[in-house]
């Protein structure tokens, strides 16, 4: 055995292969993309993976090789489990064969996301087992864990992780693969894996039976333990927050609670019995207070520790000047200059940038965006987006805009923005709803074959598979048309002239039509667009290419010019200048 400094991502890897899972499949989503990246780099000769095209897929694939007796991993987002809810819910009341393991990784500050959620409350939801590791070293032994768990009760298991864990490393003790000796062969049993009424009654009780084993088991695992310390303050935590209260609380007795639902109530009772005062520290919901409070144990939690965004050490020292402790904490130490904002932006060169001044070109038209790079069009001077929902709601919010405007004497016009990532996610439908309800939507799918916003992963459209083969290119615009959609046309975004024109021709048109913007990122590309440009003296300070947003183009004073260093040579902003000045 020996010992590595790993990102918990890596360690969540790690753990996969330790635990002798032989399928992953996942959909891409920061904070939890390098899991599957990890598993594919250094472990595909003995594990399978794959990316799929959306969370549910990922889930349902991996619940499929657990019901042949093989041990499977599904990895996604928070956002990304509400995805796959749908299938989490029911194949709790199957049960599984092969250890299942599906880990979500939430994002409390909401560093990459557009929610905050706790996916504690979905293990409640499920009434399935949910474990929260503190480190990368928990992160690979609780997947092992996970797997040992399902195994044992027939259940999924969900591992909950959250970006500090993902993204900080930590000392890993590395340790052999361990194979399950189950042969993988599905063996039919409809009453177990058919949920029709007749059957499913019988599995809804054979939950709760589970469940109650699961209780009885939470008091004993492992992974919830009691550190007896000074017992004045008894404080009750989980995940990474539990080294925060370390931190801050060195001398407090702490209830560590690696597998948080379902409740050790027994453990949670010995240890509130033991200590002068309780106090609670969750991140983002107040899952375990409100527990506790409805154990009759009187305790603290959120009226000190903050709901909203990410915990730290620094929000708990505010916790404890506030109400604990009375002397102030140390003051963190001072920066000696000021950093300067950075502000999210295209990338210079950036295909989709030539799309959103296309939009500004059109009057009175409304864009509906979705989760991407693209939605950074939403900013000044593009100003390019009006709203945007979930992945695929680019489309399907379009569509609803359409149709209530439907009677309207002068109807705004509408365009869905889609990227091809997004697309394949969950694009398709709101596509083929378009045209079998007789929408006129206008939907652009911004398409640089890559899933760009979290790092430049595969699909189905790139013709590579996670595991580095060669396969299918699925063609957007064949698509569209299998859809119903009869208006289809491919753009290069950096014609601005030509996309103007078919924006033009699309939005005034009362048919549906769809737009592929095809050209490739130039960030995952790395091939070189043309030579970078200069303004001449021909500049007449009109500025109307500042209007591209572009972070090559800069102003100092009054003056004009083009960082050479920055420039990407992709010429939108010399189409653009009415002065002819950018050469």
């Amino acid at each position: 055995m020996t010992k590595v400094l790993l990102l918990g991502n890596e360690a969540f890897a790690r753990g996969a292969y330790e635990a002798g899972i032989t399928l992953a499949s996942a959909y891409p989503g920061t904070p939890s993309t390098e899991i599957l990246e990890n598993v594919a780099e250094k472990y595909k000769d003995v594990i399978y993976v794959e990316w799929a095209p959306n969370e549910k897929v990922a889930f349902e694939v991996a619940a499929g090789a657990s019901l042949t007796g093989a041990r499977a991993m599904a990895t996604m987002k928070h956002v990304g489990l509400n995805v796959a809810a749908d299938a989490l819910m029911t194949l709790a009341y199957m049960e599984t064969v092969g250890g299942f393991v599906v880990i979500v990784a939430d994002d409390p500050g909401m560093h990459s996301s557009q929610n905050e959620q706790d996916t504690r409350h979905f293990a409640r939801f499920a009434k399935v087992p949910i474990l929260e590791p503190a480190d990368s070293e928990e992160a690979k032994e609780y997947v092992k864990l996970a797997i040992q768990i399902s195994e044992e009760f027939n259940v999924p298991v969900i591992l909950r992780s959250v970006t500090r864990i993902s993204h900080s490393r930590t000392l890993v003790t590395e340790s052999p693969r361990q194979e399950s000796d189950k042969p993988i062969r599905f063996e039919k049993d409809p009453q177990r894996f058919v949920p029709i009424p007749l059957w499913a009654r019988q599995m809804r009780v054979k939950v709760e039976q589970r469940l109650q084993k699961l209780k009885e088991y939470s008091e004993s695992c492992p992974a919830n333990r009691i550190i007896w310390q000074d017992r004045k303050l008894g404080i009750v935590t989980s995940g990474v927050v539990y080294h925060y209260v370390r931190e801050v609380f060195p001398e407090a007795s702490v209830l560590k609670l690696g597998m948080s639902f379902p409740y050790p109530d027994a453990l949670i009772r010995e240890f509130a019995a033991g200590v002068d005062e309780l106090l609670v520290v969750e991140e983002l919901e107040d899952i375990f207070e409100q527990h506790i409070k409805a154990l009759g144990i009187p305790c603290r939690g959120k009226e000190l520790v903050p709901n909203i965004g990410e915990l730290s050490p620094d929000a708990l020292q505010k916790a404890a000047q506030a109400k604990i402790r009375k002397e102030p904490p140390a003051p963190p130490p001072a920066l000696p200059f000021a950093l300067p904002s950075r502000p999210p932006v295209l990338c210079a060169g950036c295909p989709h940038r030539g799309v959103f001044y296309s939009l500004t070109r059109i009057d009175d038209v409304i864009v509906a965006g979705d989760i991407g790079c693209y939605t950074l069009g939403v900013f000044p001077p593009l100003s390019g987006i009006d709203m945007f929902l979930c992945m695929g709601g680019g489309v399907t919010l379009a569509h609803g805009i359409d149709m209530a405007q439907r009677n309207n004497e002068k109807p705004q016009k509408v365009v869905g923005m889609v990227g091809d990532s997004t697309f394949f996610h969950n694009g398709i439908t709101g596509l083929l709803d378009i045209a079998y309800n007789k929408g006129s939507s206008t939907i652009i799918v911004v398409d640089n074959r890559t899933t760009a916003m979290t790092g430049h992963q595969d699909h189905p459209g790139t013709g590579k598979t996670l595991m580095g083969e060669d396969t299918i290119i699925v063609s957007i615009e064949e698509v569209g048309k299998a859809c119903g959609i009869k208006n289809v046309r491919t753009i290069n975004p950096r014609d601005i002239t030509g996309t103007v024109a078919v924006l033009k021709e699309a939005t005034a048109s009362p048919e549906p039509w769809l737009i592929v913007s095809e050209a490739l990122c130039p960030l995952h590309d790395r091939s070189v667009l043309g030579p970078p440009l200069a303004i001449t003296a021909k500049c007449t300070q009109c500025k109307v290419c500042l209007r591209l947003g572009c972070p090559g183009l800069e102003k100092f004073g009054d003056a004009l010019t083009i960082n050479v260093h920055l420039c990407a040579g992709c010429r939108m902003c010399q189409i653009i200048c009415p002065a002819k000045a950018i050469e």
